[in-house]
């Protein structure tokens, strides 16, 4: 009971962040709205992998919040790994954030755009919240605490959850991503033609494809039970550790999104991630992962820089 009232104290404190970081995001797109600038950077040279300079003040606001509020906690951001900034992965309370995920659409004016906001203890997720503040849509979760829509609605939104028979009954989110090298790009689109073809043309069939630009959003959406399945290939650890514990608590898994067919829950650090809807019973939503399996192809998703020594 003490550890889920810290929790609580936790969960609130996130979902008040969240808002007041969403309040910042909403503030810039609204000024660029009005003839301001995006002040667009790109990185690693990488032109389909931007950062602006709100994504920068946004991880700021929320790193600088954290630290006065809890100075013993750990902090992993995007912005502060991209800079190059020495990170460690411990037990200790590690506050995991994503300040903008989806900036492709913050630049564009799309409307999935999130801040995301995880904590691990003794290095397992056990706290979410993902807000978007353009739709204003609040998810929220901690573990043993259930997982929310807007603080109150319930997730699932289908109660009970709507059974899972077949992979051909599902609808399915994934990403481009950020890395369009052919040996990449092809392979994700080779999958996506999988995933459609008629079945008796050695495809699944499934119901359609959607990609919302942001990982954390997509999953979330699996967490909701209006996506079916997402998979995806190299996103980070702050695009996936707070919506994990939001699906989880929602009575979804989140497995490996590679093909070595493991169905413990994946690893935050793996950057190949597999994301079922709840269903019911465990057995049903294997089934499903298996058969995403059978379509998807070997993909590499390397990484340089590893907190703590981490080994994928």
């Amino acid at each position: 009971m003490e550890q889920q009232a810290v929790l609580k104290e936790y969960l609130d404190f996130a979902i008040t962040l969240a808002r007041d970081a969403g309040a910042i995001i909403k503030g810039a797109l609204d000024a660029r709205m009005k003839g301001g600038q995006a002040n667009i950077l790109l990185k690693y040279d990488n032109p389909s992998d931007l950062v602006t300079e709100t994504d920068q003040a946004v991880e700021k606001f929320i790193k600088e919040r954290l630290a006065a509020t809890y100075p013993a906690h750990k902090f992993i951001g995007e912005e502060t790994m991209a800079a190059g900034t020495e990170t460690y992965f411990t037990s200790d309370p590690t506050w995991i954030v994503d300040p903008i995920d989806g900036t492709t659409n913050f630049v564009h004016g799309y409307p999935f755009v999130a801040v995301s906001i995880g904590l691990t203890i003794g290095k397992v997720p056990v706290l979410g919240v993902v807000y978007n503040p353009l739709l204003d849509e609040l998810y929220s979760a901690a573990q043993g605490l259930g997982s929310f829509l807007n603080l109150t609605t319930p997730l699932p939104l289908f109660q009970p959850p709507l059974p899972l028979t077949n992979l051909s009954q599902c609808l399915i989110a994934t990403e481009a991503g950020s890395d369009r090298s052919s040996g990449v790009l092809d392979k994700k689109v080779d999958a996506i033609h999988a995933m459609l073809r008629r079945i008796n043309d050695n495809g699944a069939e499934a119901h359609s494809v959607r990609a919302t630009g942001s990982a954390a959003l997509n999953m979330c959406s699996v967490a909701k039970g209006c996506v079916d399945v997402y998979w995806e290939v190299g996103c980070w650890e702050w695009d996936v550790t707070a919506a994990m514990v939001i699906l989880q608590e929602a009575g979804g898994l989140v497995l490996s999104g590679g093909t070595e067919r493991d169905e413990s829950p994946a690893n935050i650090f793996g950057r190949k991630y597999l994301a079922i809807r709840a269903a019911g019973d465990r057995t049903s939503q294997l089934a499903i992962a298996h058969q995403m399996w059978d379509v998807l192809p070997s993909i590499d998703a390397p990484r340089d820089k590893v907190p703590g020594g981490f080994e994928p």
